[in-house]
């Protein structure tokens, strides 16, 4: 397991946490995932692994790492829920088409959040949502426009 891992699971045992063989598979599983993965995903990643972990388990271990901070999940556009690690902090588009979530970086909107900051006081949390349309269904839509 790389370092990001033990960090993560450090993180667990300071906040309280146990750090069980399903939690262990549920970081590393968040930590393969190319991208945001439903809780479905996720166990399906961990009984891979692991086939007698079962999916409410994994249910389970999902609220008590969110509960820890460790974990968060994201309601984004009209798809299921997902979930990732919080030790990276990024925002998302949500596509209204297909349901796709993109994780981005803070830096993409440093300049509307400095704004926000300046006209209204008001500062962004570490999730943001922007709802739209992805590049495949857009290109899609304008297609069908044709």
């Amino acid at each position: 397991m790389d370092d990001r891992a033990e960090r993560i699971l450090a993180l667990l045992r300071e906040r309280g946490g146990r750090v069980t063989a399903a939690r262990r598979a549920i970081v590393v599983a968040l930590l393969r995932a190319p991208h945001h993965v439903t809780a479905e995903e996720l166990a399906a990643a961990v009984q891979a692994q692991l086939p007698d972990v079962h999916q409410s388990t994994v249910y389970r271990c999902l609220d008590t790492l969110t509960e820890l901070g460790i974990v968060t999940h994201v309601h984004v556009g009209r798809g299921p829920v997902v979930y990732h690690l919080v030790d990276e902090v990024h925002h998302h588009l949500a596509c209204q088409v297909c349901g796709a979530v993109i994780g981005i970086t803070p830096d993409v909107v440093h300049a509307l959040a400095e704004r926000l900051h300046e006209e209204f006081g008001f500062v962004l949390d570490a999730h943001l949502a922007l709802a739209g349309r992805c590049r495949d269904c857009e290109l899609a839509a304008q297609r069908a426009a044709r």
